[in-house]
């Protein structure tokens, strides 16, 4: 990766025109081909950015260009869509490369992995005759939390989650799209499980016909003692 401070002016052309005005501004280039542009401000979100496929090429100024301030113009050009990204700069503060490695990738939380576990392990809380297939059942796009078989023996991939919300559904909706296209497993019926499940996600999973679990915690780890409560 490498990290760019600069004085600089951007100008993208494509399906929409934008212009950055002259500030100091902070370029990240990134190994999967990716351009980004960020200011001190926005949190995490650039002011614009390539995405790739593209290429990265430096021209010298031309002499109005030059009389402007401009020191060197980076272009980047997507090989797809020959979008352009043009980056006028004046002055570079900072230029560093650094090499990241091969990122493990998004981890779940604590409390997120312990449902997936606690639930694998107590599968019959779904419904009587389940059984665990495996935890984490590899897809083409991504793991299923979990996948197991109903009392008839049919296929059930679960996605676990702490608050369970609208893109969980999705995700769980392609994870399902894409494992009833094997024979081997097909039919396969979804489970969205969650601590808490927002009315908005289980309306759409309702409406998809998967099936909402809420899922308790404290009972899953066997700290739920019915005796101390009140109602």
């Amino acid at each position: 990766m490498r990290l760019v401070i600069a004085r600089c002016s951007v100008d993208y052309a494509g399906r929409l025109s934008a212009h950055l005005p002259l500030a100091t501004r902070l370029l990240v280039f990134k190994a999967d081909g990716s351009v980004l542009v960020h200011s001190d401000s926005l949190s995490y979100k650039p002011l614009n950015w390539m995405s790739p496929p593209c290429t990265l090429s430096s021209i010298e100024p031309d002499d109005e260009q030059a009389d402007a301030g401009v020191t060197q113009i980076w272009k980047v050009t997507h090989a797809k869509t020959a979008d352009l990204l043009v980056i006028s700069v004046h002055e570079v503060l900072h230029d560093s490369s650094h090499e990241l490695g091969t990122d493990p990738g998004l981890q779940k939380d604590g409390v997120e992995a312990h449902l997936q576990k606690l639930l694998a392990e107590q599968i019959e809380v779904l419904g009587a005759g389940y059984t665990l297939v495996r935890r984490e059942y590899m897809t083409a796009i991504g793991p299923v939390d979990i996948l197991a078989r109903d009392a008839s023996g049919a296929s059930v991939a679960v996605e676990i989650k702490r608050r369970g919300d609208i893109d969980g559904v999705e995700q769980l909706t392609r994870y399902l799209e894409l494992m009833n296209r094997d024979p081997l497993l097909a039919p396969v019926a979804g489970v969205f499980a969650a601590q808490e499940i927002k009315p908005q996600a289980r309306t759409l999973a309702t409406d998809r016909g998967i099936r909402c679990v809420v899922l308790d915690y404290d009972a899953l780890r066997g700290m739920d003692d019915g005796l101390a409560r009140l109602f």
